[in-house]
């Protein structure tokens, strides 16, 4: 799957049942080395989004549980 094919598709917390962001306003974290995904950095925002609190929720790509046609479906234990 292509970084074009992520982007615009929006990240949902399956245990807390909301949504955090979408793609195309998250950053990725790369492992230079290997190149792959390590992690989805989403930005905390205010409602409406209308302004960064400054703290980001970081989603390690293991947690990914399900890239569908207009979602992603994460599952984070409590814990981090």
């Amino acid at each position: 799957m292509r970084l074009s094919e992520l982007s615009g598709k929006e990240i949902v917390d399956v245990k807390k049942a909301e949504r955090l962001g979408v793609l195309g306003q998250t950053d990725l974290e790369i492992n230079e080395s290997t190149g792959q995904i390590q992690a989805l950095l989403i930005p905390s925002v205010k409602w409406f989004g209308l302004r960064k609190q400054g703290d980001e929720i970081r989603v390690p790509w293991q947690h990914i549980k399900k890239i569908g046609s207009d979602m992603i479906i994460i599952d984070v234990p409590e814990e981090e």
